[in-house]
């Protein structure tokens, strides 16, 4: 099985909207603080996507897709920083991979890819957030990404709970 990263534009995200549906609810429904609650299901990922895919198509976010054996199993996005003051720096978000497609590298190949882009587009500073305890928690570090330090009680677990956020940044 082979995996490789792409950038999606509007069109490719909307040909990969049920993918993009699919990995998002089963990440939620595994317990991943990424913004939602459960109940999750297709109804409430579809209008989240759609609004993703609006950005991506006013060119304020840089969306990567992750195939395995020609799937989309993952996605990441760079979100360049809009401020006049921050024209160096853009946010790294929604780091997702499905369930069945983990432990295969994909994660870290999607993040090359996004610190690829962002050199490529002459950013210079990475910033993101991940819930305390999680996979990705433990996938920065080996990355080279730096910890700042965790909030505590920052969100919830999509079934209730506080949930502590780690802050991390790459200097690229």
């Amino acid at each position: 099985m082979s995996h490789d990263i792409r950038i999606l534009d509007a069109a490719a995200a909307r040909a990969a909207l049920p993918a993009l549906t699919g990995i998002l609810v089963d990440c939620v429904n595994g317990g991943a603080s990424v913004g939602f609650m459960n109940p999750f299901g297709p109804s409430n990922a579809i209008p989240w996507w759609d609004g993703i895919i609006e950005e991506v198509e006013a060119g304020r976010t840089i969306l990567f897709g992750a195939l395995l054996d020609g799937e989309i199993v993952g996605t990441a996005q760079l979100i360049p920083a809009t401020k006049p003051n921050q024209p160096h720096r853009a946010d790294v978000s929604k780091l997702l991979v499905h369930s069945r497609a983990r432990g295969r590298g994909i994660g870290a190949a999607l993040m090359q890819s996004v610190e690829d882009e962002a050199r490529r587009r002459g950013l210079r500073l990475l910033v993101l957030d991940t819930a305390t305890g999680s996979d990705a928690e433990r996938l920065y570090p080996r990355l080279e990404w730096e910890r700042t330090g965790v909030i505590p009680d920052y969100a919830l677990w999509p079934d209730g709970g506080l949930c502590d956020t780690t802050v991390f940044y790459k200097r690229l």
